[in-house]
């Protein structure tokens, strides 16, 4: 853990904070570490998805397909008589 930590206070309902505690105690960590597990785990989730759709939209830029038609929710989940 790092030396140089920054404090948060945050306000919760009591009964989430018993049921966090008890859940922290039951996995051998505490509340703090819980919440910035919890935080981090939401900040590379969430680069992860930006960078996803950054590619995603570079990819959608360099190709030439293109819908011309209209789709419906029938027509997409039809299937072709044989």
């Amino acid at each position: 853990m790092a030396l140089n930590m920054a404090n948060l206070t945050l306000s919760l309902d009591p009964a989430l904070l018993h049921q966090a505690r008890a859940c922290a105690l039951q996995e051998h960590t505490t509340v703090n570490a819980l919440v910035r597990n919890f935080l981090r785990s939401y900040v590379d989730g969430r680069s992860r998805r930006l960078e996803a759709l950054d590619a995603l939209d570079a990819l959608a830029e360099r190709t030439s397909s293109r819908s011309t038609g209209t789709w419906t929710r029938e027509s997409l989940h039809s299937r072709q008589e044989s």
